[in-house]
């Protein structure tokens, strides 16, 4: 793509944001049609390109620069590519989120409002590493009605760059789609001048780690959608079946060690402790993870790391998890409202009035009983893919999908009807009666 001053970037995404919000599904979904079309065709250069940011980031990694678990999130490979196209047409096939009137009320006869769904306007995406992550948004926003400026890390400079060329070749092909509506921009100084423009952006939702987002957070007046920690938990309980509890901590800890949605902490109740830690360890070391235990812990299997306070508090992001023992229920639950971050948390038995009692309590977005933390997603949740996770409470929460793409409008239909004709001693009465 041309090379374009920011701030008309910008304004043009802007103007494109209004005429997005009138097209149809069908010319919307002809766009991501278009979209799996183009990235299946193009895969090899796709592959090439990545290639390129993957030999970069080996240096990177070499100078200290760059994580392991970064380098993962950045490599893509066939598996990746499909999952990638599939989660477009999974987009496709969804219901569209626009337009629909979820809520209506006579006020009078002749006088009808309707709350309906309208596009949020200009998203502005701030990412590190994953190259998929264009791709996603990309979809979400098409699907959604919004324009997207999107600026990932330098680390996945080519890759970034090679998708969003091919999403804007595939968007000017469709008929009655309208130009910017997916934008990139590369460089540090761009994101700053990005958070400055809330005359033109709507939604800032940065993508990364902790620093970024905090970064993000407390330099904008543009609100902000994501979380800054993935500190995810999983309480064995005294009336858990220990085989599940060591099924479902391996794969939250090692499916992908490097996500958001893999758990950090372990908690296991005093009373199955000495019966569940050491095949709960065993299995954990089988897969190379790195085992902090508090006290009581070690006294049941001594061959760990100690833990100290800092690790309750600290997304690992590898093949580490603390293991804590705790008294009941409750202490759990105070634990994980103490150190957790809002993301993801998980029970463990099979007391059904034990797991209602935690999944009301921990005020977290996603509260499971019985299942991975790593479900935490919006293509698992079946929102066909997802533009990030959210902790926030007066936003979207947990993996934002389509639905969290939309806001409100109120629409009012009258037929000459005036303020003054409901004021006064003999003002006219209000029906208030729903429509829908």
């Amino acid at each position: 793509m041309a090379e374009i001053n920011l701030e008309t970037i910008a304004k043009q995404a802007k103007e494109t944001s209004y005429v997005l919000a009138s097209l149809n599904t069908e010319i919307k979904n002809n766009a991501l049609n278009a979209i799996a079309e183009n990235i299946e065709k193009n895969k090899d250069l796709i592959l090439a390109e990545n290639k390129k940011d993957l030999e970069n980031a080996e240096k990177m990694i070499e100078e200290g620069t760059l994580t392991r678990a970064l380098y993962n999130r950045l490599k893509l490979d066939d598996d990746k590519m499909k999952v990638m196209v599939q989660g477009v047409l999974d987009v496709k096939n969804l219901e569209d989120p626009v337009h629909k009137n979820v809520w209506a009320m006579e006020l009078d006869k002749d006088l009808e409002l309707y709350k309906t769904t309208y596009p949020i306007g200009v998203i502005g995406v701030i990412f590190e590493s994953r190259p998929e992550v264009v791709v996603q948004i990309a979809a979400l926003a098409v699907k959604s009605s919004n324009a997207v400026i999107l600026k990932g890390g330098s680390e996945a400079a080519f890759s970034n760059q090679v998708l969003a060329d091919v999403i804007v070749e595939s968007l000017n092909l469709v008929e009655g789609f309208p130009k910017n509506a997916v934008n990139l921009i590369k460089t540090r100084q761009e994101v700053n001048k990005m958070l400055e423009m809330d005359g033109y952006i709507d939604l800032i939702i940065p993508r990364g780690s902790n620093s970024l987002v905090k970064f993000i957070q407390s330099n904008t007046k543009i609100p902000v959608l994501g979380h800054s920690d993935g500190i995810c938990h999983i309480y064995v309980d005294e009336n858990a079946d220990i085989a599940k509890a060591v099924k479902i901590s391996v794969d939250s800890k090692i499916q992908y060690p490097a996500a958001c949605n893999a758990v950090e902490t372990i908690l296991v109740n005093k009373n199955i402790a000495k019966k569940a830690l050491p095949e709960l360890i065993d299995a954990l070391k089988k897969e190379e993870v790195t085992i902090k235990g508090d006290d009581v812990v070690k006294s049941i299997v001594a061959d760990i790391e100690p833990a100290i306070e800092e690790d309750w508090a600290i997304e690992y992001g590898d093949k580490i998890v603390s293991i804590k023992v705790v008294e009941n229920i409750l202490e759990a639950i105070s634990h994980i409202n103490t150190y957790g971050s809002g993301h993801t948390d998980c029970i463990i038995t099979e007391n059904k009035q034990k797991a209602e009692l935690f999944m009301d309590s921990v005020d977290s977005a996603g509260v499971y009983q019985n299942a991975s933390t790593r479900f935490s997603d919006g293509f698992r949740y079946g929102f066909g893919a997802e533009v990030g996770i959210s902790t926030n409470k007066t936003l979207a929460r947990g993996p934002v999908g389509l639905e969290g793409l939309v806001v409100y409008k109120y629409k009012l239909y009258g037929k000459d009807q005036t303020v003054q004709e409901y004021s006064g001693s003999n003002a006219k009465k209000f029906t208030h009666k729903r429509i829908v």
